[in-house]
């Protein structure tokens, strides 16, 4: 394990000794759990789509955990026998430990000091005992359920080329994502949108021409705010949305059972989120903007000028275009939120970025904040107008249906 996240796993035990008001084991072992895939989230990381499936799995792991002993909800996969003294605290913390020891076996070590730290302040006894138990169990149902979903599939994209004609060589992102097995929605190709607009078309001319001049590296027109706002949102899941989830679920000063349904409704819609935006990229295979504008000549529209040295702001993602991934996983973000809360409206949350350091934004609606996601992917010069209210609309969508149809409340059982 290197040395930056061993330090930053001790900061995070350090903050966590003295919690918020409002804060519990859900949010504390979130953040611990952004930190410890953070290797595979970053920049040069493995993958940050395996990033979020992790998370996704830690708080699936910690729901089921932390309900197994309340029992308010119907369990994403499995409730064990529990008495209602567990310890939830306990059962998970160690739900998430396991997840996050068995996905990683280099950070094994690393995460059974940190569940002994976490534990450490709960008093010994057989609530602690059974608590840790608890969660160790039903983490490795979870895993055993996920172990053959298809996200670690060989990468066969073919990408489209003619005999000895060039392309460029850098391996795509998840190409085989579309095959994976979703945590709630249907299957990956449920929320498939219609295809992108015609080359010919007045939207394409439009929304070609906004991105060219908004979007490029050197652009005149784009505005010192509207690049920070660029810059900000560089950062891709799960560092991108768990900490404003976490904020949240801290000032409704939500319990430990409710913070555990309302945060794994959240990595699971925004995982399959990414699942379905992938099935819809990979099916379309639409052309990134860096390629469309250095060709805009051969477009077929009049109205599309070629610019030969055109870039963004940054590496455009590996993998096509349409749609806008950022832009589904705020959407279901929102969506979940809407579902949850009932409103669109927020206590005013404010975060931070690593891809834009000492600027901190601030919400109090998700209409605004989904707005401002797709605004800055076409300000960073990575996606067309079109495709981001496409991919907005499309995670609206999956989150809703998450909420409405995994761990819906139950009817209080005897025990």
């Amino acid at each position: 394990m290197n040395g930056r996240l061993c330090k930053g796993l001790v900061a995070v035990v350090m903050t966590i000794g003295a919690p918020s008001a409002f804060a519990n084991v859900i949010t504390d072992w979130d953040e611990k759990a952004v930190l410890a895939v953070a290797p595979m989230a970053n920049l040069g990381g493995t993958n940050p789509y395996m990033a979020q499936r992790t998370m996704a799995m830690v708080h699936a792991a910690m729901f089921d955990a932390v309900n197994s002993i309340e029992r308010r909800y119907r369990p994403y996969l499995v409730q064990l026998p529990a008495e209602a003294t567990t310890s939830k605290e306990a059962a998970a913390a160690a739900a998430a430990a396991k997840v996050l020891a068995i996905i990683n076996g280099k950070i094994a070590g690393e995460m059974q000091a940190l569940l002994a730290s976490y534990l450490a302040s709960i008093a010994d006894g057989v609530a602690k005992s059974d608590g840790i138990k608890l969660g160790a169990a039903v983490a490795v149902k979870i895993l055993d359920a996920r172990m053959d979903d298809g996200s670690d599939a060989p990468d066969a994209y073919r990408p489209r080329t003619t005999p000895g004609e060039y392309v460029p060589t850098a391996i795509t992102i998840s190409s085989m994502w579309p095959n994976m097995k979703p945590f709630a929605i249907a299957n990956p190709s449920q929320f498939r949108p219609g295809p992108p607009v015609s080359l010919g078309s007045k939207e394409w001319e439009t929304d070609y021409n906004e991105l060219k001049d908004f979007g490029g590296l050197t652009s005149a027109k784009r505005t010192a705010q509207q690049t920070e706002t660029a810059r900000f949102w560089l950062v891709g899941p799960p560092a991108a949305y768990h900490p404003f989830v976490r904020q949240l679920a801290t000032a409704e000063q939500m319990s430990v059972v409710e913070s555990a349904r309302f945060m794994a409704l959240m990595a699971i819609g925004i995982n399959d989120a990414i699942i379905a935006v992938l099935d819809a990229k990979y099916h379309y295979n639409f052309w990134r903007p860096i390629t469309a504008i250095r060709n805009g000549d051969i477009d077929g529209n009049s109205a599309t000028d070629r610019e030969a040295t055109w870039q963004p702001i940054a590496n455009t993602p590996m993998h096509p275009e349409y749609p806008c991934s950022h832009c589904i996983q705020s959407g279901a973000v929102a969506g979940v939120i809407k579902a949850v809360l009932t409103t669109e409206d927020i206590p005013e949350i404010a975060i931070t970025s690593p891809t834009a350091p000492g600027v901190t934004h601030r919400w109090s609606n998700m209409k605004t904040y989904t707005e401002e996601v797709a605004n800055a992917r076409i300000w960073a010069g990575f996606h067309y107008r079109f495709s981001t209210r496409v991919g907005t609309d499309m995670g609206y969508q999956i989150g809703e249906y998450v909420v409405k149809n995994v761990m819906q409340p139950a009817a209080a059982a005897s025990r």
